[in-house]
């Protein structure tokens, strides 16, 4: 991280250093690429953590990076202590149902993926990003600046960027990021809206620590407390496991003056503990999709693109996806082993994630914790058991919010531009259950190896062509690519059991974000495959 002074031009600024812009950079800053981010914020404030779930897909770019490991040694809740959502009358009341191994929170590998979810803080994951980008000589993040006004062009962007001490530079840069959030100029400069709606209630977060969540038995061991029964429903959970929790009460009205963070933890808690406040934040789920995600060299990234609920907790990566997909295209573009034409299918391949994401979380609005004007539910009788074995039947329309590897694993793009479909059924997207499968678009599959490693593993840093069949034969594309100076790994995997037929072909080509961009028995074309996976603009037809 460079505290320098700002360059008069580079090839690519981003604007703002939050997970999606520093995600960008390590995208291009690890091919040398290089970034200029700008970020306002000179504290990154723990006692606020935003996001706190990392899913499986998340982990899975982290390892591509080399930071899953040193996320895991950082956050302050390993998965081994807890892995279950858990819905009770409170803390110190009864546990009513439990959805197991919540958010990809799994302690033993799984076939389906490199790695397990992770609970983390936001704060804690972007001062891994930070150090992360302060490796890399290519990129240098301002942190107090911020860029006040963007001009977008057909050949450069021309932006201004105030420093600290409310200084002026005017910057020039070949292409633009705007990772800078709803607040931020990025969407307003290329003349995009929101579209969409905001949540029913209110909300109040509050960060605190109590001696007694340490020293008293709670009602049941989970990753996050879902609480039913007191005046208002919400939710709760730990921070780390040194007395700092996070609470979530639903239907609080900051300005009606009913928002005493005491006396609501206490509510949810079940109990006159000890509340030690550290943060308060009011808050309301928002679920707004910009209705266009580029001008001419400006691109929307992450929440300036689209603000979802935090519901399923798909928010802060979903925006790490957008900056993988047009990161490494970028990349490609500048370094000139792909046309422009290539950054055409952002838009279409990120947009419909980020919709179908929104709608799956937003869906959830209608079911959150539901709040009783009694006790009953908290009954040590039969009244109470009754309630509760009803509430946890009920209770199963939240799995999806808890269980949605489908929506995390599952996105695809098979109608993208620059993937090649072979014509056969493409599977209907599910939300709660992930069945992996090879067809163009797709996540490759993932798969374990004999010598334990990961397939993402084995995989080069750009595109990879998988050879699963001894007879196949990789050298046409492999000489098509050398040609063009396309970088290309050939991956020889014969003999892996499974494989093939999850893959369903012999040859695989892989794009450097792991998704498949074409998959066949041999290459009859080679010249038109790269044309189309590359995103060659294709000439249009002569007039007669």
């Amino acid at each position: 991280m460079t505290e320098a002074h700002v360059p008069p031009r580079v090839p690519v600024l981003v604007a703002g250093g939050g997970p999606s812009g520093l995600a960008a950079a390590l995208e291009l800053g690890r091919r040398g690429v290089e970034v200029l981010v700008v970020e306002p914020r000179t504290v990154l404030d723990p006692l606020r953590p935003r996001a706190k779930t990392t899913s499986v897909r998340t982990m899975e770019h982290l390892r591509r990076w080399g930071l899953a490991d040193r996320l895991r040694a950082a956050a302050p809740l390993p998965v081994s202590h807890a892995q279950d959502v858990v819905f009770c009358t409170g803390l110190f009341g009864h546990e009513i149902t439990r959805f197991p191994e919540a958010f990809g929170l799994w302690t033993q590998p799984r076939q389906i993926a490199a790695e397990a979810g992770q609970q983390a803080p936001q704060p804690d994951v972007e001062v891994l990003l930070r150090a992360a980008a302060a490796e890399l000589a290519s990129v240098t993040v301002l942190v107090g600046s911020r860029v006040t006004a963007v001009v977008d062009g057909p050949d450069e962007v021309r932006a201004t960027i105030e420093g600290p001490d409310g200084t002026t530079t005017e910057v020039a840069a070949e292409y633009l990021l705007g990772c800078d959030g709803s607040g931020g100029i990025s969407r307003r400069a290329i003349g995009a809206r929101y579209e969409g709606s905001s949540g029913a209630l209110p909300n109040l977060s509050v960060t605190f620590r109590s001696r007694a969540l340490e020293e008293r038995p709670l009602c049941a061991l989970g990753v996050h407390y879902w609480v039913i029964g007191t005046e208002r429903g919400g939710l709760m959970g730990r921070l780390d496991l040194d007395g700092t929790w996070w609470a979530i009460v639903q239907g609080v009205d900051t300005v009606a003056g009913d928002a005493d963070p005491v006396a609501l933890v206490r509510a949810m808690v079940g109990d006159d503990i000890d509340v030690e406040v550290l943060a308060t934040d009011p808050w309301q789920a928002r679920m707004l999709l910009a209705d266009r995600y580029r001008g001419e060299r400006v691109f929307l990234v992450g929440d300036a693109a689209h603000l979802n609920p935090p519901w399923g907790g798909h928010g802060f990566n979903t925006c790490v996806g957008d900056a993988v997909n047009v990161g490494w295209k970028l990349a490609a573009v500048l370094r000139g082993w792909a046309p422009a034409g290539l950054l055409d299918s952002y838009e279409p391949e990120r947009r419909p994630v980020a919709r179908r994401t929104i709608e799956a979380a937003g869906g959830q609005e209608a079911f959150l914790a539901p709040a009783f004007s009694g006790r009953d539910v908290d009954d040590d009788g039969p009244t109470g058991w009754e309630l509760r074995a009803a509430l946890a039947e009920a209770l199963q329309v939240k799995d999806p919010e808890f269980h949605s590897l489908g929506l995390v694993l599952g996105y695809d793009y098979p109608d993208s531009p620059v993937v090649v479909p072979d014509g056969r059924p493409v599977p209907e997207p599910t939300l709660a259950t992930f069945t992996p499968s090879g067809h163009p678009g797709a996540r490759l599959p993932h798969a374990w190896l004999a010598d334990g490693d990961s397939l993402f593993d084995r995989l080069g840093p750009e595109l990879s062509l998988l050879r699963l069949d001894a007879a196949a034969d990789p050298a046409p594309l492999a000489a098509e690519a050398q040609r063009r100076g396309v970088p290309l790994t050939v991956v020889d995997l014969p003999g892996v059991p499974g494989l093939r037929e999850l893959l369903g072909e012999d040859l695989v080509l892989v794009r450097p974000d792991q998704h498949v961009a074409w998959r066949g028995p041999a290459v009859a074309d080679p010249a038109a495959l790269f044309d189309r996976v590359l995103g060659v603009p294709v000439p249009a037809p002569a007039a007669r």
